[in-house]
C-alpha cells in the first residue's frame, strides 16, 4: 500500500520536391569554417538590441518582430474550439475519471497576449490545463526504469475550504544535452501572405535560428516551405560548424507571399523526414504557422486523417502558432494532438527561447506516448469530484485499457499537472440536473456506508503509457490516502498551480470558482513563487495584476 502524506512521490518498480517558390540558396555544404559566421544566441540578441527601436522591437531586414509579447492587435478572425466545463460527478455513480495527459502550453501564452493587449481573452481560448502546465514544477525525478515519476498532494481547497484539492503530478526523465538522441528535423514553414507580419514569419525565423544554434553535427535539418505551392528549400543537412551558417542564411532569406497550401506542405515534410529517418533518434516535423490553411487540403478532418496516418511511420509532429488576428488555434491544437506532438504559441523571441532553447529536450524528445490517467474514487471517502480543465482530453472509461486509443505524449523533463476538486463524503452535492416534475426524484447519493467499502484510500491512481516506438502499454497503479493536510502546509508548487487554475476559472467566468478572486490568485501565486530563476512566475503575478486592473 502506498500511503500518501500531504505529498506522495510515486515511482514504479524498477518524393520529388516541387519547384522552389523562393530564391534557391547555395548548398549547405558550400560553407567552410573560415566563411562561417555562425550566430550564437548571445550575438543574435546583441545584434537585435543594437537595432531595436525604443519600444523593444527588432529590425529583421525590412520588418520588425517583438522581443516582448506583441501589442496591440484585434482578435479578428481567430477560431477556438468550444469548451464545456467539467461538472461535479458523484463518486458512487461515476467512480472512474479517465483522461489523456496534455503537455501543450499554447493557451497560457495566447491568454498573456490578449491581456497585454488590454483585452479579455475569449473564454474558449482559456484551457486551464495548458495554463497550469506552462510552468515547470519541482517534482521528483523517476528512480526506476519507467520514463516518468508520479506524485500526489492533497490539502484543503483554497476557494472552498469544505472541499479538498488533489494535485496529480508527473515528471518526465530529464536528458542532458550531450545524451540527447540524434535529431532528424524538418522545419515546415508557412510563407503564405498571411505570415507577412512582424510577429509571424520574422519571429519564426529568429526563433528557429535559436534552435539551430543549439544543434550539433549529430543532428540534421531540412526546410520545407509552403504557400501557393510547396518546396524543399534545404535538403536534409547535418548541422556541422561548416554547415550551420548556410542553414541560418536559408532561414533568413525566407519571404512571405501567396495563399496557403498547408496539406501539400505537410505531405512533403513527412516524405523528407521518412527519407532521412534516424532509427533510435528523434524524427519530427516542426510546423510553424498561423494555422490559416485556405488552399488545398483545408478541412480539419482531412488534415487530421493525413497526420494520423503519417504518425504511424514514427515521425512526430509539433505545431507552433504565431501572430494574431487570424490565429487558427483549434486547427493547430488538433493537428499536434493527432501527430503525437505538442502545441505551443510563440508571441515573442523570449517565448521562442523558452520553447526551443530552455525546453529543447522536452520539445524534441518524446520519452513516452499515449499516456492516459484513470482515477478510481472511493465513494466511502469521496462524495463528488471534478477535474479542473482537460475538457478536450476526456476519455471513456473503456479507453484506458484500449491500446488502439490515442493519447498524449511526454517529452524529456516535462512536468504534467492535473487538479481535482473533491467533495468529501457526507457533504451536500448540487444535483447535476433540475428536479423532475412528474415522478419522484432519486436522492443525490454522495455518501456510502463505510462498512461496504472498508478501504481507507481516497483514490487509486492508474497510469498507462507506451514507449515512443512501442505498441503495447504498461500500467502503473498507486493507492492514495488523504492525511488531512491543511492548505497552509501545501507545497509552493501546489499553491502556484492552484493559483493558475483559479486565474483560469476567473477568466472563463466559471460558475464553479467558489471564493476565487484576483486577491486569492495573487496571494497563492506569491506564496508559491519560490526561487523562480527564469522569472515565469513573477511574470504571471504581473499578468494577474494587469487583468485585475482591466476588470475594475
Amino acid at each position: 500500500m502506498a500511503d500518501a502524506s500531504s505529498v506522495t512521490s510515486l515511482n514504479a518498480p524498477s518524393p520529388n520536391a516541387p519547384s522552389i517558390p523562393i530564391p534557391e540558396v547555395a548548398a549547405a555544404t558550400a560553407a567552410t569554417p573560415a566563411q562561417s559566421n555562425v550566430r550564437t544566441e548571445s550575438r543574435l540578441m546583441a545584434s537585435m538590441d543594437k537595432r531595436a527601436p525604443a519600444r523593444g522591437r527588432i529590425e529583421n531586414r525590412s520588418m520588425a518582430f517583438p522581443l516582448d509579447p506583441v501589442r496591440p492587435s484585434s482578435p479578428g478572425n481567430e477560431s477556438y474550439s468550444a469548451i464545456t466545463e467539467n461538472e461535479f460527478l458523484t463518486a458512487l455513480d461515476n467512480p472512474l475519471s479517465t483522461f489523456s495527459i496534455d503537455v501543450d502550453t499554447a493557451s497560457y501564452a495566447n491568454v498573456r497576449r490578449f491581456i497585454e493587449q488590454g483585452q479579455r481573452p475569449p473564454a474558449d481560448a482559456v484551457r486551464i490545463e495548458e495554463m497550469v502546465n506552462y510552468f515547470p514544477y519541482n517534482y521528483a525525478q523517476p528512480e526506476g526504469s519507467d520514463p516518468f515519476a508520479a506524485n500526489v498532494e492533497i490539502a484543503d481547497c483554497p476557494w472552498d475550504r469544505e472541499h479538498r484539492l488533489v494535485r496529480v503530478g508527473l515528471k518526465g526523465r530529464e536528458i542532458a544535452q550531450n545524451h540527447r538522441p540524434a535529431s532528424n528535423l524538418v522545419f515546415l514553414i508557412d510563407v503564405s501572405g498571411s505570415m507577412n507580419e512582424p510577429a509571424k514569419l520574422p519571429l519564426v525565423k529568429a526563433s528557429l535560428q535559436l534552435l539551430v544554434n543549439k544543434l550539433t553535427a549529430r543532428d540534421r535539418i531540412a526546410i520545407v516551405v509552403y504557400a501557393g505551392s510547396s518546396g524543399l528549400v534545404l535538403r536534409s543537412t547535418s548541422i556541422t560548424s561548416a554547415n550551420k551558417a548556410a542553414v541560418l542564411e536559408t532561414l533568413d532569406r525566407l519571404e512571405a507571399g501567396g495563399s496557403t497550401n498547408g496539406g501539400e506542405g505537410i505531405q512533403l515534410a513527412y516524405s523528407v523526414a521518412r527519407e532521412n529517418f534516424i532509427k533510435g533518434g528523434t524524427n519530427r516535423v516542426i510546423l510553424c504557422t498561423d494555422g490559416d490553411f485556405n488552399v488545398g487540403v483545408t478541412s480539419q478532418g482531412a488534415l487530421v486523417d493525413l497526420i494520423k496516418q503519417e504518425a504511424k511511420s514514427g515521425v512526430f509532429l509539433s505545431v507552433f502558432g504565431f501572430g494574431s488576428g487570424n490565429l487558427k488555434d483549434s486547427t493547430m491544437m488538433n493537428l499536434a494532438d493527432k501527430g503525437n506532438g505538442n502545441y505551443a504559441y510563440i508571441d515573442s523571441l523570449k517565448e521562442g527561447r523558452k520553447v526551443f532553447v530552455e525546453q529543447m529536450s522536452g520539445t524534441l524528445v518524446t520519452i513516452a506516448k499515449d499516456v492516459k490517467i484513470q482515477i478510481e474514487f472511493n465513494p466511502a471517502k469521496v462524495g463528488a469530484y471534478r477535474l479542473i480543465g482537460y475538457e478536450k482530453r476526456m476519455l471513456a472509461k473503456e479507453d484506458f485499457n484500449n491500446d488502439k486509443k490515442d493519447a498524449g505524449e511526454i517529452g524529456a523533463g516535462h512536468t504534467v499537472t492535473a487538479l481535482y476538486e473533491v467533495v468529501p463524503a457526507g457533504q451536500p452535492v448540487k444535483p447535476a440536473v433540475d428536479a423532475l416534475k412528474y415522478q419522484a426524484n432519486p436522492p443525490v447519493r454522495s455518501d456510502v456506508d463505510e462498512r461496504r467499502s472498508p478501504s481507507s484510500d481516497l483514490l487509486t491512481l492508474k497510469i498507462r503509457y507506451k514507449q515512443p516506438d512501442g505498441a503495447t502499454s504498461k500500467k502503473l497503479e498507486f493507492p492514495i490516502r488523504d492525511q488531512g493536510a491543511k492548505w497552509e502546509s501545501a507545497s509552493g508548487d501546489f499553491k502556484f498551480a492552484a493559483s493558475v487554475a483559479a486565474f483560469g476559472m476567473i477568466l472563463r467566468e466559471s460558475q464553479l470558482r467558489g471564493d476565487a478572486d484576483y486577491g486569492l490568485v495573487l496571494k497563492l501565486a506569491r506564496e508559491g513563487k519560490g526561487e523562480d530563476e527564469e522569472g515565469y512566475r513573477s511574470e504571471f503575478i504581473r499578468l494577474v495584476k494587469t487583468a485585475a486592473e482591466m476588470g475594475r
